[in-house]
């Protein structure tokens, strides 16, 4: 199976450049489309790296185009409601007919995006609880019923949500991250994972304990934000449950709880028969990929997020530079050093790439550190793309 490459639209370099030619990006989605990648993306952070907003940028987009599919990379949901942002997502969906996804994150922990929770007004030690309280809530939402929620951040009552998402169960739900909290989390909550793998054993690695995870974690069948913990009931994202021995804070630190150590709220929590996200209406099927808190299970998407360069070595490396510390506020030697990044000839990206798919990667977003984004992608397409697979 031909994997799939996308297109990381490059809202935050126009910013950074002092583009206001906001049409320029969708024209460069539709020249996505023409030149054959799969998908086309949009990052989000309003405050801490601005740029154009994702969702009403892919609107324009998915009005534009026919056949790409659309996608988030990745959308902070801890920064909007639930019910607002599964109705944005559900009419959205509903514009591209079926093609959009939804790759989500907590925000990285760094001073600067700290601050934009902060001015937004949300506590930004529980956004991972929010964010998996929220995706609960928002496949609930996409069903078409009317539901009610009570939990740890947000609650109301009788509401039903149109229209309904295009998708069935509402558009597949991408989880970054590394680690076995953040992969606990994507083999729980999500129908793909979209990390950044500084390096094709980091990521192969990090795939093959996913795969341990998804097929550990049992079915559950709770489906309210109270869990029965040792000594009584606690509320999932609240601020203290009862637990053996005393008091613990949820969402912030791990807690002793019967049978091992978990992190209520905010990853997870032993349940009867395995491990399962309190507030979902469905747990990880056992034995291979699949969605959680969804009707049905779709296949689990492996994918990674790249950032690229194309010249001769020496000048495309001082180009990575300058285009990775204007856009990030960072060294270039951090930034790589948690980030899949490559600065290189053709060829050479097509082997570094090619090593990732055989890694496990299904689809890729690519990322052009460049400042001339058409004729980058257009060099992409014709010199990487059509080798990607090859080997």
């Amino acid at each position: 199976m031909r994997p799939k490459i996308g297109y990381l639209l490059p809202t935050r370099d126009w910013t950074v450049l002092g583009n206001q030619d906001l049409s320029a990006l969708i024209e460069q989605a539709k020249l996505a489309e023409e030149l054959g990648f799969d998908s086309v993306w949009a990052g989000d952070s309003p405050v801490t790296r601005p740029r154009a907003d994702a969702l009403t940028m892919l609107a324009a987009v998915a009005a534009t185009t026919y056949r790409i599919t659309l996608g988030t990379a990745v959308l902070l949901p801890a920064l909007r409601h639930p019910l607002l942002l599964a109705h944005q997502l559900a009419t959205l969906d509903g514009i591209a007919n079926g093609r959009l996804i939804v790759g989500m994150g907590g925000g990285f922990a760094h001073p600067n995006t700290e601050a934009q929770f902060e001015a937004i007004g949300v506590g930004f030690k529980r956004r991972i609880s929010r964010m998996e309280e929220s995706i609960g809530i928002m496949r609930r939402l996409w069903t078409g019923e009317t539901i009610s929620h009570q939990g740890g951040h947000f609650t109301f009552h009788d509401v039903t949500l149109t229209p309904k998402p295009a998708q069935a169960g509402g558009p597949p739900i991408w989880l970054p991250g590394s680690g076995e909290r953040a992969l606990r989390r994507a083999a729980r909550l999500a129908d793909g994972w979209l990390p950044y793998p500084p390096t094709q054993k980091a990521y192969a690695e990090d795939l093959e304990a996913l795969t341990s995870v998804g097929t550990s974690q049992a079915p559950s069948t709770a489906d309210t934000p109270e869990v029965p913990l040792q000594g009584g009931y606690g509320s999932v994202g609240t601020s203290e449950v009862p637990l053996p021995g005393g008091y613990g804070s949820v969402g912030t630190s791990e807690v002793p709880l019967p049978g091992g150590y978990g992190s209520v709220g905010t990853f997870e929590v032993p349940l009867p028969g395995g491990y399962g996200s309190a507030g979902t209406p469905a747990a990880q099927p056992p034995g291979e990929y699949g969605s959680v808190g969804t009707s049905a299970a779709r296949p689990f998407t492996p994918a990674l997020y790249a950032t690229i360069c194309l010249d001769d070595p020496e000048r495309a490396r001082h180009r990575l530079r300058t285009s990775i510390e204007r856009y990030y506020n960072a060294p270039l030697k951090f930034v790589e050093s948690i980030q899949a990044m490559f600065a290189g000839t053709p060829e050479e990206a097509v082997n570094w790439l090619n090593g990732y798919l055989e890694a496990g990667a299904k689809h890729v977003v690519i990322r052009l550190a460049v400042d001339d984004h058409r004729a980058a992608m257009e060099e992409f397409a014709a010199q990487v793309l059509p080798r990607m697979g090859e080997r």
